[in-house]
């Protein structure tokens, strides 16, 4: 495919993604102070009892613009295959310079991860009270592009460097995590300068980058013993299948298997548009862990 005819794909598979109207969610629930830290809940729309639970951690580079409205239809289409969603709100960076944001622009440290690790603490007294009637010993996490690498680092928290406030004392209690087209390996994504340099803005420059890898490059966190799958378009221009097979190298050194689906004729947003036929394998990589 040429140059001009991926451009003109991924145009036509971003507008499709976000042509879909907002879906409300049945409940909402803060787990922290701050505006941003809230989490909507969709509960099955068979109305099943006993449903699994999916955890959606939205993408959009870690960036103030993009915020979890986007992934909505996604969260009700997992919902509507028998699943109860949770779909998580959490700070992230400034608007892009251009439009007249000014300081960090992908991210903040430490609060995304703060936010992050918080609603995953909170989820199981959330859910009680929100869908008392999923099944919380079932959870699967997802997420997309950055929420990918968000996803893969709440399922690595028990990983994580000693000393950090994030660290957890055992594995968390996650049946397993389908991370789609996943900013996963840093050094990678650096390399390809993935979303115009984001891991690098989340990080910080040089010093702090270095310091702050540890803590947060899926990459680095291996083995974690969580089930993971990798759902990934093999002509995404966003995150190229270059970070994800890295990402899945890197556990294979560390002695762990990583699932990696990838996807034929496939972007970067198809995984989560209800439209897009990708998605329902998104769907079935989910069930495949949670039931």
């Amino acid at each position: 495919m040429s140059d001009s005819a991926a451009r003109d794909r991924h145009a036509v598979e971003t507008e499709s993604a976000f042509s879909h109207p907002a879906v409300a969610p049945d409940a909402s629930a803060a787990y922290g102070d701050h505006p941003d830290q809230v989490i909507d809940f969709y509960a099955p729309r068979d109305g099943r009892a006993g449903a699994p639970v999916v955890v959606v951690l939205h993408g959009g580079a870690w960036r103030g613009p993009y915020d979890r409205r986007h992934v909505t239809p996604f969260a009700d289409f997992l919902a509507r295959r028998g699943f109860a969603v949770a779909n998580v709100e959490y700070r992230r960076g400034s608007e892009l310079p251009q439009q007249r944001g000014s300081g960090p622009v992908a991210g903040r440290w430490p609060e995304t991860f703060d936010d992050v690790a918080a609603a995953m603490d909170a989820l199981p007294g959330l859910l009680a009270v929100a869908l008392p009637d999923a099944d919380a010993r079932r959870i699967v996490v997802t997420g997309h592009s950055a929420g990918g690498q968000l996803a893969l680092w709440a399922a690595a928290r028990h990983v994580l460097p000693q000393g950090s406030p994030w660290r957890l004392a055992a594995a968390p209690p996650l049946r397993g995590v389908v991370a789609l087209a996943p900013i996963a390996d840093f050094a990678t994504a650096v390399e390809l300068d993935v979303c115009s340099g984001a891991v690098g803005q989340l990080l910080g420059r040089e010093a702090d980058f270095a310091a702050r890898s540890p803590y947060a490059d899926p990459a680095a966190l291996l083995p974690t013993g969580i089930a993971t799958a990798v759902v990934q378009g093999r002509t995404d221009l966003t995150v190229p299948h270059a970070v994800a097979e890295a990402f899945v190298d890197a556990a294979a050194k560390a002695g762990e298997t990583v699932g990696l689906t990838l996807l034929e004729e496939v972007g970067h947003f198809p995984l989560i548009d209800p439209a897009a036929d990708a998605c329902a394998v998104v769907a079935e990589e989910i069930a495949q862990l949670a039931w």
